[in-house]
């Protein structure tokens, strides 16, 4: 199996997850963010992550990852998922694309490996949130809105390895989320959430981007 990937991308993060969890194989592949062609050739559309196994192409992250856990019969996402879970992202939601969206512009990831790929990640997505000088110059505001958020997920968090006690999709959202947010300095980081960020991060291999931090 192959999966292609941006390594900043959240949904991209879901789909390596399961792989991680699962302990199965896979062929990583980051594509350039400018790279139009091969995506629509695979799906007909500019949009990863994308599954390819026996010459078939799976896309949309969900798709993937219940697809990959139902292999062998053994699934691993088995618990219970809760409202709460996902009300507290969409809560954040504001803050978390006006922080994460201007540095991932900035960092030094495989998808931006070329000045064409990185232009064309910040046209798109200034179009959608106005001019990242404006989120950065909001960086004080916007931070203190995230540890706040941070600080209320603390008490969500069951355990460590799992937020609801048993892994279940709202790890898979979860884990993406958090993950992202790894990359913006200055958060504050109650125990229970950085405990959480940490060992999903080590049962995934999917790193934390905190090594680049801004």
């Amino acid at each position: 199996m192959k999966l292609y990937t941006y390594d900043h991308c959240p949904f991209c993060v879901k789909a390596r997850m399961i792989f991680g969890l699962r302990h199965l194989p896979v062929t990583d592949i980051v594509l350039l963010n400018d790279d139009v062609e091969t995506p629509t050739r695979m799906i007909g559309r500019k949009l990863l992550p994308i599954l390819e196994q026996d010459g078939h192409f799976m896309g949309e992250s969900m798709d993937i990852v219940a697809h990959v856990d139902a292999m062998d019969g053994r699934p691993v996402l088995t618990g219970p998922t809760r409202p709460e879970i996902s009300q507290w992202m969409r809560d954040g939601q504001q803050a978390w694309v006006h922080l994460v969206l201007p540095r991932f512009a900035a960092a030094p990831l495989p998808e931006f490996a070329t000045t064409a790929a990185r232009l064309y990640f910040i046209r798109n997505k200034e179009d959608m949130i106005g001019p990242f000088s404006d989120s950065l110059a909001d960086s004080a505001a916007l931070r203190a809105s995230a540890s706040a958020g941070l600080a209320r997920l603390a008490g969500l968090i069951q355990r460590p390895d799992a937020v609801n006690g048993t892994l279940s999709s709202d790890d898979i959202h979860l884990f993406a989320y958090l993950r992202s947010l790894t990359i913006v300095a200055g958060l504050d980081w109650p125990a229970p959430v950085w405990a959480y960020c940490r060992h999903m991060a080590r049962t995934t291999g999917i790193p934390l981007l905190d090594h680049m931090s801004a």
